[in-house]
């Protein structure tokens, strides 16, 4: 195992580092700015290496196009809260409308804007900050840590964990986009249902079956269609898996996440596959929570196994 960091710039007077984690055959790339996952190198099933994340090669590329959140830590809510606004023990917050009328991937300048600090720890880097009381409108001083690991069976490992001073809602993930080389990828949903939206993107509260639809990827095939839906796991095994035929790479998802984000848009070439609470939970009680209260911690992990066919 292999932990390296150098200098990559900087954001308005903040340095920003970039750590190296290797061990054997598989490197990964990560940011301080952002907590961006900039690469993932694996091989193909005939030992070439390659990268199979998108992302930019210097830091100006991240800051000129931050609209697709490429390998971006997001929060301090992954994914939308209608109107941008929720109510939480009597109090309603406002938060910003950057995603149409609703608030995305924690507003204006989320956590994928932001410097944070870092440390090595075994197998890994843990970055950590402190998002202070109302920043982009959200309620209570959250303490959070990120940390990456390349543990020994080779698998990206991604825990998160915050802490609050006051109730608030939390929900974090990984925003990678994933190219495994090659033409159409296949991939495979360990989901029965998901959850329909408005013309917005946010749950109607309802929840309907995959089958017989084209959202029913519970086997693998081809991924042929635009996706930006939230799928409800069934939570037995591995989450998802992404195939590419013409590598032989494989990227297998687990988590402790109800849902995943399945983000395919042919015009960016790579498929996001975000591990998360329901969208707009703030708003739907039906939904699991993502409250947060002083005392209690928040815990999530989610893990990206790598392998040939």
């Amino acid at each position: 195992m292999r932990i390296t960091s150098e200098p990559f710039g900087s954001v308005d007077g903040a340095d920003v580092t970039r750590w190296t984690l290797q061990r054997g055959s598989v490197r990964v790339r990560v940011l301080t700015y952002g907590g961006i996952v900039q690469s993932v190198e694996t091989p193909d099933r005939d030992g070439v290496p390659g990268d199979v994340v998108l992302g930019f090669p210097d830091l100006e590329g991240y800051l000129k196009r931050p609209e697709p959140y490429f390998g971006a830590l997001v929060g301090r809510y992954a994914n939308r809260i209608a109107g941008g606004s929720f109510a939480l023990d009597g109090t309603t917050y406002q938060l910003a409308r950057n995603g149409g009328p609703n608030c995305l991937h924690g507003g204006e300048r989320g956590f994928d804007k932001r410097v944070w600090d870092a440390e090595e720890v075994t197998s890994g880097v843990r970055l950590s900050r402190v998002s202070p009381d109302g920043e982009e409108g959200f309620p209570g001083r959250l303490k959070v840590s990120v940390t990456y690991r390349l543990p020994t069976d080779g698998a990206l490992r991604i825990a998160y964990r915050a802490e609050t001073d006051a109730p608030t809602v939390v929900a974090l993930t990984n925003h990678s986009y994933w190219n495994l080389g090659g033409g159409r990828p296949e991939l495979r949903v360990a989901a029965s249902r998901w959850t329909p939206t408005d013309g917005t993107g946010i749950p109607t509260g309802a929840f309907a079956e995959v089958a017989d639809t084209e959202l029913d990827f519970r086997v693998r095939r081809p991924l042929d269609v635009f996706l930006d839906h939230n799928f409800v796991l069934d939570g037995e095994g591995p989450a998802a898996e992404l195939y590419a035929p013409e590598t032989g790479r494989t990227v297998t998802v687990g988590t402790t996440e109800p849902g995943l984000q399945v983000y395919a848009n042919p015009e960016l070439g790579g498929v996001a596959l975000e591990t998360q609470a329901f969208p707009d939970s703030p708003n739907r009680p039906e939904f699991p929570s993502t409250v947060l209260r002083p005392g209690a911690v928040y815990e999530s992990r989610t893990v990206y196994g790598f392998g040939t066919r």
